[in-house]
């Protein structure tokens, strides 16, 4: 039931306050054992003490677990204290195994929450450990190494504490149209630079191919200015240059782009927080709704 938490655990002071869910009257929660309510009411929201020190010590695994992993790849830190990376390494796949099964146990709907997003995630956090004693012979070492860097992705699992992911992705969705009509105008720009240039410097000062003059129109526009090819002409440079002023507005108008639609979905998104349902807690309903669109349950004004 990730898409239905109660609220964000780092939510914006200017967002609604989600209420509880009423398990009680839940068309799918009134039929299950009391201990699944409090493990879904602890793991999936954050409105109780008990739910907040849980994404608190899950927060801390996560971080001291992609760090065990980072330092694992310091050989001299890894052959000194291989045996304590390799008991907390076993440490943290294990309270993660154990994090999973109680998510699939006490969601709305286990096969859902799998399929999901963050379900996936679980998943990659806890495999690349069990998959790594199946790769038998030293002839695999890249296999294991590949597995045990995976582990960096539990890093991952840190988006689902972060509130206003939904707006961003609305913006992002929104914009997505703006933005792939600035790409293309941007390739189109690198392109013809790319071309120029191999015709004004050519061959000798590194512009041996059209490709590798749209390489340097990039790296220009993006004002990452590696340096290993530079125009030697006064007209390559001055072409040089405005890329260079052109570049940051490459940078700015996606950004302007972007907060634009932030922006203007936050009221939108204001407002469909605000027509929550009081027994199943979902959240989107019209304006004009009176009646749940989930479980048929009238609405409060």
């Amino acid at each position: 039931m990730a898409r239905n938490r109660t609220m964000s655990y780092f939510p914006s002071r200017r967002e609604p306050v989600r209420p509880a869910i009423d398990y009680e009257r839940h068309p799918i929660f009134s039929t299950r054992p009391r201990w699944r309510w409090e493990a879904h009411r602890i793991i999936f929201g954050n409105l109780t003490p008990a739910g907040r020190l849980f994404d608190l010590v899950l927060i801390g695994v996560i971080v001291a677990s992609v760090v065990v992993v980072m330092l694992e790849s310091v050989n001299e830190l890894a052959v000194g204290a291989r045996g304590a990376m390799w008991t907390l390494e076993w440490v943290f796949t294990g309270l993660f195994t154990v994090e999973y099964v109680f998510r699939l146990g006490s969601a709305e709907k286990a096969t859902r929450y799998a399929r999901s997003f963050f379900g996936i995630v679980d998943i990659l956090a806890i495999l690349p450990g069990f998959l790594g004693l199946l790769v038998p012979g030293g002839q695999a070492l890249v296999v294991i190494r590949l597995l045990r860097v995976l582990r960096v992705f539990r890093v991952l699992k840190l988006a689902q504490f972060v509130g206003g992911e939904r707006l961003l992705i609305h913006a992002f969705r929104s914009s997505a149209y703006k933005i792939a009509v600035f790409l293309i105008a941007v390739l189109v720009i690198v392109s013809l630079a790319g071309a120029a240039m191999y015709v004004i410097e050519g061959a000798e000062a590194g512009f041996s191919s059209i490709p590798r003059g749209v390489y340097w129109a990039i790296v220009t526009v993006t004002t990452v200015g590696f340096g290993d090819i530079t125009p030697q002409t006064p007209l390559g440079q001055t072409l040089a240059a405005l890329l260079m002023i052109l570049g940051y507005g490459v940078i700015a108008v996606p950004t302007g782009i972007i907060s634009a639609e932030i922006v203007g979905g936050r009221q939108s998104l204001r407002t469909a927080l605000e027509r929550l349902c009081l027994r199943c807690a979902t959240s989107g309903h019209d304006a004009d709704a009176q009646h749940c669109k989930h479980c048929g349950s009238e609405l409060v004004e």
